[in-house]
């Protein structure tokens, strides 16, 4: 099952280990299976379905692991939610499961128990997860035991993590990159490190202090921990692992971490939480990187990958166009705010709106979520081909391309560069001028003084457009 029999197993194997640090508290696997038993105990025979909404740290761990013990259902919330968006999903809560309201999330007097811990029916809905969002209701996506359980054996078996691994995941547990990473490393018996909220220097510090092995994050904040790791002149010797998801990794945020992580093989995967892992790729220390901007590994065993076009008409390699997945890791839909344009199911095959292209080796190139394109004057630009063509522009750190509102194209091509100044965005328009199809050239350009990164630590176009649209003082146009 997911894990809570292996944090049992463990707990009997290794009670005195790391399980899970938080800054400086920290829970051997024996504490966190005797906490979260206590928890379990108190619930009675019919666990409620619990509505967790803590920030990270060790309470979060232990009622999460009680909450999806026996039968029981978690229901992940995120605590940066406004509070009316809290108190509608908590609402949509009680209507999806009959019977007691969500239980209470605050903290409470955990003693010890020798009560057994396990794992709830193989087939039965576990987890709710949430899109993201900050006005409107979140969609939440179902999870059952067993589509964990496959996602387990398959992300061990490729990303070699094992039980002397010392993993650190620096996003918010409530997050679905950082709660896999949690989870899987509850079920192989290796130890987890979380960060109390994202910060840069404690994350590079928890590196060098707790000897961390292994490090699991999206693409924009392992570009912030290795621009700080690499200017300080911190050890990442002890590094064998970066597993990088959420967002293509690109070659600039690549060069930083294996200039700091040298012994570490980077590992990419594509995926989303509806689905799971769907392609990977692994990059061993001293081999030369895929020199293409999109590429984003070959389909991981047992699951198919299709592109299709709007019809359900399968596309030639090459050919841009919906990606389409079967696998037996996918999530069972949505328990609510199915609309159609998200996760959608055509027999046994499965998408959540990304395009993207099979190249004649059967790997895949990820252009982006279809909510990401922009349609400027009747042509459709998905913007990370834009960014992908300029990234390596000399001089350049980070550039981002999203579309704003004009009246006359529809939308309009913009780019923001991460500490750009006049110079670079000369260089930038040279350099689309004779890389770029003219609908595909950024119309105006801007300055960042931080990048627009979610809390889960993805780079959010959306965000960016919002700065532009407000007038935000962390957006400055260039000339």
């Amino acid at each position: 099952m997911p894990f809570v029999d292996r944090l049992e197993y463990w707990a009997r194997v290794q009670p005195d280990a790391t399980a899970v640090e938080v800054a400086d508290d920290r829970l051997s696997f024996a504490e966190l299976r005797d906490r979260a038993a206590s928890l379990v105990a108190a619930a009675g025979e019919n666990p409620a379905l619990t509505a967790l909404c803590l920030p990270n740290g060790t309470e979060f761990v232990v009622r999460f692991a009680a909450a999806v013990a026996g039968s029981g259902v978690c229901a992940v919330l995120d605590p940066g939610w406004p509070d009316a968006q809290r108190a509608a999903v908590e609402e949509r809560l009680r209507e999806f499961r009959p019977g007691p309201p969500p239980a209470d999330t605050g903290t409470a007097d955990a003693g010890t128990s020798t009560t057994e811990l396990a794992d709830g029916p193989a087939d039965d809905v576990f987890l709710l997860g949430f899109t993201s969002g900050t006005t409107s209701l979140p969609k939440a996506f179902t999870r059952s035991r067993r589509s964990w359980q496959r996602s387990f054996d398959h992300g061990t078996a490729f990303f070699g993590l094992t039980r002397a691994d010392r993993t650190l995941a620096p996003g918010p547990l409530s997050s679905s990159l950082t709660l896999f990473a949690l989870a899987e490393s509850l079920h192989t018996g290796a130890a987890f490190f979380a960060l109390p909220s994202f910060d840069v220097g404690a994350a590079v510090a928890c590196v060098t202090a707790r000897r961390i092995t292994r490090i699991v994050s999206a693409p924009a904040a392992l570009r912030l921990i290795s621009e700080r790791a690499v200017a300080a002149g911190a050890d990442g010797t002890t590094l064998t692992g970066i597993v990088s998801a959420g967002a293509k990794l690109d070659a600039a945020t690549l060069a930083l971490v294996r200039r700091w992580a040298p012994n570490a093989t980077v590992f990419e995967y594509y995926g989303a939480a509806e689905l799971s892992f769907v392609s990977a790729s692994a990059l061993l220390p001293g081999d030369e990187p895929d020199p293409s901007a999109t590429a984003v590994g070959r389909a991981l065993p047992g699951v198919g990958i299709r592109i299709r076009d709007d019809e359900g008409r399968e596309l030639p390699e090459g050919e841009p166009g919906t990606i389409s997945v079967r696998s037996p890791l996918v999530s069972d839909g949505y328990a609510w705010g199915d609309d159609g344009e998200a996760f959608r199911r055509d027999g046994d095959w499965c998408t959540v709106g990304d395009q993207g292209f099979l190249d004649a080796d059967a790997v895949l190139h990820h252009l982006g979520r279809r909510a990401d394109m922009v349609v400027t004057s009747g042509h459709n630009v998905y913007p990370h081909e834009v960014e992908a063509a300029l990234q390596d522009v000399p001089g350049v750190r980070t550039i981002i391309v999203t579309g704003i509102p004009d009246r006359h194209r529809g939308s309009k091509l913009v780019a923001a560069v991460i500490g750009g100044d006049e110079t670079d965005a000369a260089g930038l328009r040279t350099a689309a001028a004779s890389l770029l199809a003219a609908p595909k050239r950024p119309r105006a350009w801007f300055s960042l003084a931080e990048a627009p990164v979610t809390a889960a630590g993805k780079i959010s176009r959306r965000m960016l457009s919002d700065w532009i649209a407000e007038g935000d003082d962390r957006v400055r146009p260039l000339r």
